[in-house]
């Protein structure tokens, strides 16, 4: 773990954000909606929360991370070049042939991606698994895993959610990115998850909620859940789609569209700006 202020974590996530644009940018495609949103709570895990070392990303005792929501992949890329995985120029290569940046993670490619997702559903499914493996071999680390609310639309995460219970895997945590909007609307609107945290209660989970934008809120609760207490931990964390880009802001169309050159413009300036803030502590 690293020890890191909010403002120099608010840095980094901004700079994540920038990686974010970046890349969706160069691809002409992509979803950076999602990946603003969750740039926060993937900054804090890799930076602060986590036991991962980018000089040896397959080291053994290693946490696990596994993005179930694989489409947000502009922000994994951009926090892992950012945290020393790879260069932060590669990221104008997101899903470009013969690019380890595809459009959902691979773990063949990407240094620091410990599961290849993109269907969504099925990562908590694979994370509940890593998380039973761990256990069964008396290992300490903890599994990680990020969904979207949208994502809670698919069966398989309810069936996940269930065995992790049923097999009390308190060293897995996942976080659902709470931003309320999905590819067609509002969740409601698709097929509302609502109440999303009671709904994992009821399926024996520890509950934390909190506002994903928050470092104080989100150092908090991962000290929650790393707490043990025999079950698994939920995150439900209230965001913002499409976060720290005005125009993008609580707008549906921004989850799988690219910016054109005067959009790509405009959000780099607010980034900058926002940056600028932070640095002269204004934020």
């Amino acid at each position: 773990m690293m020890s890191l202020t909010k403002q120099e974590l608010q840095k980094i996530a901004c700079n994540v954000r920038l990686g974010v644009i970046e890349g969706v940018y160069h691809a002409k495609s992509g979803h950076p909606g999602g990946s603003l949103s969750a740039a926060d709570i993937l900054t804090y895990l890799y930076f602060v929360q986590m036991n991962v070392d980018p000089q040896n990303p397959k080291m053994e005792d290693r946490d696990r991370f596994v993005l179930s929501k694989g489409h947000v992949a502009p922000a994994l890329y951009a926090v892992l070049a950012h945290r020393g995985f790879f260069g932060v120029d590669q990221l104008q290569t997101l899903r470009k042939n013969g690019s380890m940046l595809q459009g959902h993670p691979s773990m063949k490619l990407t240094p620091g991606v410990d599961m290849s997702t993109g269907s969504l559903g099925q990562g908590i499914s694979v994370a509940v698994g890593m998380a039973l493996g761990a256990k069964i071999a008396g290992k300490s680390n903890y599994t990680y895993a990020l969904l979207g609310d949208g994502e809670l639309q698919e069966g398989q995460v309810w069936e996940a959610a269930m065995f992790a219970a049923a097999k009390g895997l308190d060293h897995l945590i996942a976080v659902v990115d709470n931003n309320n909007l999905q590819i067609d609307g509002t969740v409601e609107e698709v097929n509302s998850p609502y109440p999303i945290g009671e709904k994992f209660a009821a399926f024996g989970w520890r509950l934390i909620e909190i506002d994903a934008h928050d470092f104080d809120q989100i150092a908090e609760a991962f000290t929650q859940a790393t707490g043990g207490m025999g079950k698994p931990t939920v995150i439900v964390a209230k965001s913002v789609k499409g976060k720290g880009v005005s125009f993008m802001e609580n707008k549906a169309a921004w989850h799988g569209t690219a910016p054109n050159t005067e959009q790509y413009a405009e959000a780099v300036r607010e980034l900058q700006e926002r940056l600028a803030a932070i640095e002269e502590g204004a934020a």
